[in-house]
């Protein structure tokens, strides 16, 4: 394994960090650094999207046939961590890196020449359509109808906790479309238009007092069978490979961006016996460890990534990674709200706003601490819970 980067690795870490420097608006940059979710407020994210359209780097993964840069396995690491680094903005996923990369697989000529421009100018924007009231990491369990009536389904059912459902106006949506066999045998995938007769979107506001996940109901919606991704009760299938592109992998550059932040502020906080927190031994050996953890997942990502570079598949290890990297932003959520002490609990969301003239209450540094403990708490359920994922790790590694 050969970690070190090349000599063109180099200079186009370098003229990312030239471009990140001279394109990244301050308040886009700013809305970046206070984000307290995986998912950026639309208003920052669309922005940031459209320039990095107009430089042709908006989907480093994606193949130049498709409008993607074409770059390396390397290439696409060095963007996503230079972008960390500089606070920018994160960019909506459900287009660009989960259902464009199935389209591109399954759909069909004219599936593709449609969604996929739209994906990468952001003029559709899209929201997933799997967990229902009782189906979350049991997918196969879900039980939203779509009824074949001539060349439409006709919908009826619920999804829950679908993300930025209030924003979207494009949903890639699993449903059932039989009951026969085995249930991952009569599932099938959709594309649909939010903006069809009989969707309603009922929002859920968070611990954290945001809106950012929903309930969509939907009352004999009719979806053509044209918008169909595959074959029909071969959604399954769609779906899994979909979640290629969901789990695991790229998050130690954010988890070393947390770490930063943390160590700051327990350089400025007095612990309880007067010291700072940095200087407490027990505060300090909790963050060792923490760092340890980071540590280790930076490795474990630069073997993935050394895998792809040279055409293997890396397995299980994306459901390593996605139950690590989950487990290490709850510990360092914690050691931030430790740090920080009775300001983390106070509740100011308009002061944590992007361009907020509203002065906080308590410490800068603590200002997104406790959104962000409260938001990652979900960290190890979605995207398939870290349970899940051990499952995955048994079956597929020991073979249990």
């Amino acid at each position: 394994m050969n970690l070190d980067l090349t000599p063109e690795d180099l200079a186009f870490r370098d003229e990312v960090r030239a471009f990140l420097d001279e394109a990244l608006p301050p308040e886009l940059r700013e809305a970046g650094r206070r984000m307290t979710s995986v998912f950026c407020d639309k208003r920052f994210s669309l922005p940031w999207q459209k320039i990095l359209h107009g430089r042709g780097w908006v989907a480093p993964s994606w193949p130049k046939a498709y409008g993607g840069p074409g770059w390396t396995e390397t290439q696409r690491s060095i963007f996503a961590a230079e972008c960390v680094r500089a606070g920018a903005p994160s960019l909506a996923p459900m287009g660009l890196r989960m259902v464009g990369p199935v389209i591109m697989r399954y759909g069909t000529a004219e599936q593709k020449a449609h969604y996929l421009p739209r994906i990468l100018s952001g003029e559709d924007y899209w929201c997933q359509g799997y967990s229902e009231p009782g189906s979350g990491s049991d997918l196969a369990s879900l039980q939203l109808r779509a009824v074949s009536d001539g060349d439409d389904y006709v919908l009826s059912g619920s999804k829950i906790w679908t993300t930025h459902a209030h924003w979207a106006n494009r949903m890639f949506c699993l449903v059932r479309t039989s009951t026969e066999g085995k249930p991952q045998a009569g599932i099938t995938f959709l594309l649909l238009d939010m903006q069809s007769p009989g969707i309603r979107v009922d929002p859920i506001i968070t611990l954290a007092g945001e809106h950012e996940v929903n309930q969509v109901f939907f009352d004999e919606v009719r979806v053509p069978k044209a918008h169909r991704l595959g074959e029909e009760n071969q959604g399954w299938t769609v779906a899994k490979h979909l979640l290629e592109f969901e789990r695991g992998g790229g998050s130690a550059p954010g988890l070393g961006v947390g770490l930063d932040r943390v160590r700051a502020a327990a350089v400025a906080e007095p612990s309880d016996q007067g010291a700072t927190m940095l200087q407490d031994a027990h505060y300090r050996r909790k963050l060792a460890e923490a760092e340890i953890a980071v540590q280790a997942i930076d490795m474990s990502e630069r073997r993935v990534l050394s895998a792809l570079v040279s055409g293997q598949n890396p397995g299980a290890a994306s459901s390593m990674l996605k139950a690590q990297g989950a487990e290490a932003v709850q510990r360092i959520d914690e050691l931030a709200i430790e740090a920080i002490g009775s300001y983390a609990a106070v509740h100011q969301p308009l002061a944590r706003e992007a361009g907020s003239n509203l002065e906080a209450i308590g410490p800068d540094h603590g200002l997104t601490s406790m959104a962000r403990y409260l938001n990652n708490r979900a960290s190890t359920i979605y995207g398939g819970s870290n349970e899940i994922q051990r499952d995955i790790i048994a079956r597929l590694v020991l073979g249990l």
